[in-house]
């Protein structure tokens, strides 16, 4: 009978190990320092040993020359010393100027704006100005209070992409007396300043594209009405069918420019008559389009031409890529910020009226029309 093999016996346990108490140090709380507070003109004046009118002359680089050269090297080492630096917003309620320039946009998430907003910026830095970025989220209430905040921190001017019908923030602007130049959408009627795309024209191209490519039943995911992007780009959407002898085969309104809108509008025109071919009234609203065309088993370009508009970052890279109007992104920021920068200079400069002249980009999204069912 084979032996039964026991387990090994456990290694001698070591010896235990003597406990040490060791006393323990007495530990001092930590004093955490409070937060230094701002030095001030007084404080630099008690410790310079002047008045603060004369801190203030000797700390301004216009009234430098009031004070004697001692005194003024005084004061800047009291002031380096104090860690004083100047207000500005202290100096933009004496003078009325920041330096500051706001810009609204309706939507953060939408990757048309970055590129508009950086092109704004950097012209605006080359000339000294900082920039306050801020979302309204196509909130009426919330971009009057935006404004309002910015009127507070005395901005210069204000660059607005947010522009709708039937709010107030036009008249609120002028109201605070903030020079303003609208962005991408325009308002009719605002004697506002405003630099947008030719919207009419752009939609023209993708319907004349999809025309061109023998498609008859065209539809068109509109964007949300009282936006002057979404009323022009309809507009030009009928205007080039008629011209082609065709009429839409159906017009769906979006409750916004977002892919979740894109997706509850285009679910709605593929309950309604059949087509071929789909205008966007924007690229974000393509995503939805996209969402729903996977969710029933379709495919943008073999099962249905779509085309978007504004060619925003990354359309070229979804499957399959976006035939899209592109615009001016850049040149658009940068026509804004030079208007913006005019009025403030010269109030009474003439107000602009800019559409930039916007492209066609052929991708695989669309392609020609295998038969009308």
């Amino acid at each position: 009978m084979p032996q039964r093999r026991l387990p090994q016996d456990p290694a001698p346990a070591a010896p235990a190990c003597e406990r040490v108490t060791i006393p323990a140090a007495p530990i001092e709380r930590a004093t955490i320092p409070a937060p230094a507070e701002r030095a001030t003109i007084a404080d630099v004046a008690r410790a310079a040993g002047v008045h603060a009118s004369t801190v203030s002359r000797a700390l301004n680089p216009a009234t430098r020359g009031m004070v004697t050269e001692a005194v003024a090297q005084r004061v800047a080492q009291a002031a380096a010393a104090l860690g004083w630096r100047p207000s500005a917003l202290a100096a933009g309620l004496r003078t009325r100027k920041s330096r500051t320039i706001g810009i609204l946009v309706p939507d953060l998430i939408n990757p048309i704006f970055p590129p508009i907003v950086r092109a704004a910026e950097a012209l605006l830095a080359a000339q000294g100005y900082a920039t306050l970025v801020a979302n309204t989220d196509n909130d009426p209430a919330r971009e009057e209070m935006l404004i309002s905040r910015m009127a507070e921190h005395v901005v210069d001017g204000l660059m607005m992409a947010s522009a709708a019908e039937g709010t107030h923030a036009i008249d609120l602007c002028a109201r605070f007396g903030i020079p303003t130049v609208l962005i991408n959408r325009r308002l009719p009627g605002a004697a506002t300043s405003a630099v947008t795309n030719d919207d009419r024209h752009g939609i023209g191209l993708a319907v004349a594209h999809l025309v061109a490519l023998g498609h008859r039943r065209i539809a068109h995911l509109a964007g949300p009405r009282g936006v002057s992007t979404a009323i022009d780009r309809r507009q030009g959407f009928v205007e080039a069918l008629q011209a082609a002898g065709l009429e839409p085969a159906a017009i769906v309104d979006a409750s916004g420019y977002t892919r979740g809108a894109g997706q509850a509008a285009m679910e709605a025109l593929l309950a309604g008559p059949a087509f071929t071919a789909l205008v966007a009234a924007n690229d974000m609203l393509c995503l939805g389009v996209y969402d729903v065309l996977q969710a029933s088993g379709l495919r943008a370009g073999a099962d249905l031409s779509v085309t978007g508009f504004n060619d925003m970052p990354f359309v070229d890279l979804i499957d399959p890529p976006l035939t899209t109007i592109r615009i001016q992104h850049a040149a658009m920021g940068r026509e804004a910020a030079e208007a913006l920068l005019a009025e403030m200079a010269e109030p009474a400069t003439p107000r602009r009226d800019t559409r930039l002249v916007p492209e066609l980009v052929i991708r695989a999204s669309t392609r020609a029309v295998q038969q009308e069912q």
